[in-house]
């Protein structure tokens, strides 16, 4: 059997388990739009500058909790859930199956890019009901699902290297949050990155693909300037 016809099976699996998981289920989804409704009720009065737009900044909070969701589901929730497996011994039993390492970690991107995109369109659905966000349409939309498809495998791929950096399965979530957390401050996820940011703030962002992924988000969800080097930027911290 082919590498990817396992991974299709081994997708099928994961993805009826993580159904089966209700309170896992319920909070994967509602996170993002717990923290849409929290940013946006203590920050939501005002507008934010993006390049030569000002834009509402409750919309400015849809497209980031768009990507938050995104980079919640390939990188935070991969990784933490490849270092459980992999403490508890499941990872060596499954060498003893047919099942490839390549397929498993292939299943486990697909899911990963499975849920991202389901997470994404509620979060779109959500804006556009309660907010003044647009949902992407034509030319825009391509350019949008391009930026999620890239995104996802990039960090999806960032998911599965981090867990070298895992000790243990206790030491998973101080470690992970430890590497996205501030580099969701520092990219603008939680906090808008105006004018008066510091410079070497805006340099670090640079540096990281949380800020380009976020930019690229935002050019769907508000219309803001594309620019294809935040794909390539973040398409090469996958690689």
């Amino acid at each position: 059997m082919t590498t990817l016809r396992l991974a299709l099976r081994q997708f099928r699996f994961v993805n009826r388990a993580f159904w089966r998981n209700p309170p896992a289920a319920f909070f994967t989804f509602a996170f993002p739009l717990m923290f849409l409704v929290i940013f946006t009720s203590l920050l939501g009065h005002g507008s934010v500058d993006l390049g030569t737009r000002s834009i509402n900044i409750s919309t400015y909070y849809v497209a980031s909790m768009g990507a938050f969701s995104l980079i919640s589901a390939c990188f935070t929730n991969l990784a933490l859930s490849i270092s459980f497996q992999r403490d508890s011994d499941i990872l060596k039993r499954l060498d003893a199956t047919p099942l490839t390492r390549a397929a498993y970690f292939t299943s486990r991107v697909l899911h990963a890019l499975f849920i991202s995109i389901i997470l994404v369109v509620i979060t779109a659905a959500f804006g556009a009901a309660f907010y003044p966000a647009s949902i992407p349409t034509g030319t825009t939309l391509l350019r949008f699902l391009v930026v999620l498809i890239v995104g996802a495998a990039s960090f999806s791929a960032l998911g599965v290297a981090a867990t070298i950096a895992v000790p243990n399965a206790n030491a998973a979530p101080a470690v992970v949050n430890a590497m996205i957390l501030p580099l969701l401050f520092l990219s603008g996820i939680f906090i808008p990155l105006g004018s008066n940011a510091p410079t070497w703030i805006v340099w670090v962002a640079r540096i990281f693909p949380v800020r380009h992924f976020a930019l690229g988000m935002q050019s769907g969800f508000v219309g803001t300037s594309f620019h294809w080097s935040d794909v390539l930027v973040v398409g090469l911290w996958g690689v």
